[in-house]
């Protein structure tokens, strides 16, 4: 099995050319299946795993949130990118606390979000999401760890849709120490391409969230280097799901479970998986 350095090696190589998708598993389960489907690295989704947990988005303690990461890590060979929000913390001081406990887990990359869960405010002003930046950064370095650092400008996600601000906050969160940027819930083939331009040549991920024309041949052509996919896998297993039992709760059917997976190919899946050395 690869080393917790290697795996952080493997995945700072990723970002330095081409374009790879990197999904978002929410369990052992899932994050072994994807595995099995050749992807070269994986990144938790918070939304997937609150939704497993019974929790709504942004509700997990962070104790939970770094039990659910290691999980992940120790599921399969490949390296792990934490969707570590906001860093569950306000302060300066528990932040860089909290960025070192994730470390720890073993990820190889995090993200820091600059939303601040304040529906009357919902960003960081700038000058204060710089500094949560640097202090990230800064508490990363001190772990002697090669781990990427995600910033993220959420301004489309929270109902702030300014494109040139949302540049303004990347070129700003690079300065700061962001070896990756992020802005979710572009939708276009002209804001995905301005933002990469504008912050080359730092490398960008880009969110398929849902249902798109675009393809991964589409992004990389315009220069996107990562494709995650946030909660939208966990949301179509949970589409799945709810509509076979919405079936059999209001019309006594259970037609809706034909589109099961065979139970023969998951068991001969995580058959294979037994073999693997304890982590």
């Amino acid at each position: 099995m690869p080393t917790l350095a290697d795996r952080r090696r493997a995945f700072r190589k990723l970002h330095e050319s081409g374009c790879f998708v990197i999904p978002n598993p929410w369990d052992t389960g899932s994050a072994r299946y994807l595995a099995h489907l050749g992807f070269k690295a994986l990144a938790s989704t918070s939304a997937g795993f609150a939704f497993s947990q019974g929790y709504p988005d942004r509700a997990v303690p962070v104790d939970k949130v770094l039990a659910h990461l290691r999980e992940l890590v120790a599921a399969t060979d490949l390296p792990v990118n934490a969707d570590f929000e906001r860093g569950y913390a306000d302060s300066l001081d528990g932040l860089a606390d909290n960025m070192r406990r994730c470390v720890e887990t073993g990820v190889a990359g995090l993200s820091i979000e600059d939303a601040t869960g304040n529906k009357e405010k919902p960003l960081y002003d700038l000058v204060e999401a710089v500094a949560r930046l640097r202090v990230a950064r800064a508490a990363i370095d001190r772990t002697g760890e090669d781990v990427l650092l995600v910033g993220r400008a959420e301004c489309f996600l929270v109902g702030q849709p300014d494109l040139d601000e949302t540049i303004r906050r990347l070129r700003a969160y690079a300065a700061a120490g962001a070896d990756v940027l992020y802005a979710p819930s572009l939708k276009t083939r002209a804001q995905i391409a301005a933002v990469i331009e504008a912050v080359a040549p730092k490398p960008v991920n880009v969110l398929m969230g849902g249902a798109s024309d675009l393809t991964v041949n589409d992004l990389a052509a315009l220069g996107a280097r990562r494709i995650s996919t946030g909660g939208a896998l966990a949301r179509a297993a949970w589409g799945g799901f709810t509509r076979a039992a919405k079936r059999i709760a209001d019309a006594g059917r259970f037609d809706g479970l034909a589109e099961g997976t065979p139970s023969a190919e998951l068991n001969s899946l995580f058959r294979e998986n037994l073999k693997r050395p304890p982590a």
